[in-house]
């Protein structure tokens, strides 16, 4: 199901998804689905739902049995599932059908597939969060060496006021140590085991269902969600929603960073930057744009996956086959805009020249301060106006705005067009964010 840009010999350094891509291949599909035949059979064996000793031979059986997802594709097909055709599968390998006959005892294709769905995206999350918490400590680091390092901030594509880089990195770094903080809530809340049997009722499970599954859920070490989640797609839409903010905020990131990197702004310095075929003066900005494209995927993915919970009856195929399409695209999106990022973030630079030079000029991103200023001396609606009719002056006579204001009004504060003296709370911002990331 993993097949995409994202495994594409071409594409596929563009979207890196590094070790995560293995966890979503066919063979770690079906090597997931043998660990949970083989759970359950070891706690039922326990239980003594089936006999033990078929049991222990059955979990055995389970870590040492290889299966051919090849050999499994055209009963797939007809079944609309895999799991029968792995069974039969693993009941033949087993070469002893006395024990073999208990394998998948009173389970449902469904269970094994969602279980199975589970731990891969535990693995997933586990192995990718370390990447994800060394590329926010890394702008930790650099929002703290330019807390006060000011620039031009920006709404609207168009000067506002003063910001700094320490501050602009906070902006953008936050978020993603809130998804770091969240993670360990997010796993257990959404990381459930299934075992409910055909129709969610748990009916060949035996009177003693409940217990299985809990035991079953520990011995996997995902959580029991005491009740069947077969049509209640909610814990996969919590991971891909929490996956979905990441990718967002990267995608954002990288929109800016295209911005900043831009002739008329340059900004930002990027290493390995893309060339042109045609153009030698080119440094495209080929990482932030991987970020903003894979932003828009996300995006698609995502309404896909909020149509496909939607579940008819007991069980839903149409539905369930969408979310196997989907969700591995948003694991490997998720991961890829990660590993593109942290790359990113390691190699940029700030260009502090330019930065302070966008305060030359006009200096109109001084206009906010100056209007509250001007309003220590007249009612804000004038001091407003006032500010307008100097910038328009200023524009006229191709004089900076410093200038002509304190020509116009000479008990002005001195350091009014001074950037470091406008940052506000920028520098502030900047700090916490690095002392917080600090410690995860």
């Amino acid at each position: 199901m993993a097949a995409s840009v994202f495994s594409s010999a071409l594409y596929g350094q563009l979207f890196p998804t590094g070790e995560i891509g293995r966890l979503w291949s066919d063979s770690a599909d079906v090597r997931a689905m043998l660990l949970v035949e083989g759970a359950l059979a070891k706690v039922q064996g326990a239980q003594g739902v089936i006999p033990e000793l078929s049991a222990a031979f059955i979990h055995r059986s389970s870590l040492e049995v290889q299966i051919d997802p090849a050999g499994l594709a055209q009963a797939t097909g007809q079944n609309g599932v895999s799991v029968p055709a792995l069974v039969t599968e693993f009941r033949k390998a087993m070469e002893a059908p006395e024990h073999a006959q208990y394998a998948h005892w009173g389970a449902t294709s469904q269970d094994i597939i969602d279980t199975s769905l589970m731990l891969r995206l535990r693995q997933t999350l586990n192995t990718q969060n370390a990447h994800l918490i060394e590329m926010v400590k890394t702008m930790g680091a650099q929002a703290k060496k330019h807390a006060e390092t000011p620039m031009a901030g920006r709404t609207y594509g168009q000067h506002a006021t003063p910001t700094s880089w320490g501050a602009v990195l906070a902006q953008w770094g936050q978020p993603l140590a809130d998804a770091v903080d969240e993670l360990a809530d997010l796993k257990a809340r959404s990381l459930w085991v299934s075992l409910s049997g055909a129709a969610g009722t748990s009916s060949a499970l035996g009177p003693h269902a409940d217990e299985t599954r809990a035991a079953l859920a520990e011995a996997l070490s995902l959580h029991d969600p005491g009740r069947s989640w077969h049509t209640d797609r909610g814990p996969v839409l919590c991971i891909a929603d929490w996956m979905g903010r990441i990718v967002a905020d990267l995608s954002g990131m990288g929109q800016s960073a295209v911005a900043l990197a831009a002739t008329e702004c340059q900004e930002m310095t990027l290493s390995g930057a893309g060339s042109s075929s045609t153009m030698p003066q080119k440094q495209n900005p080929v990482g932030p744009s991987a970020l903003v494209a894979l932003g828009h995927h996300m995006t698609g993915l995502r309404a896909s996956l909020q149509a496909a919970a939607a579940h008819q009856h007991q069980r839903d195929g149409a539905a369930w086959f969408t979310e196997w399409m989907v969700m591995p695209q948003i694991a490997l999106c998720w991961a890829a805009s990660i590993n593109v990022a942290h790359a990113l973030v390691g190699g940029w630079s700030p260009n502090t020249d330019a930065m302070i030079s966008k305060f030359d000029g006009l200096g109109g991103v001084h206009a906010e301060a100056l209007s509250f200023a001007l309003a220590a001396e007249m009612p804000r609606p004038e001091a407003q106006a006032k500010t307008k009719a100097l910038i328009a002056d200023a524009v006229a006579r191709e004089m900076s705005l410093a200038d002509v204001a304190r020509a116009a009004h000479p008990d002005l504060p001195s350091d009014l067009f001074d950037p470091h003296a406008g940052l506000g709370t920028a520098p502030a911002q900047a700090r916490a964010f690095a002392e917080r990331v600090n410690t995860l």
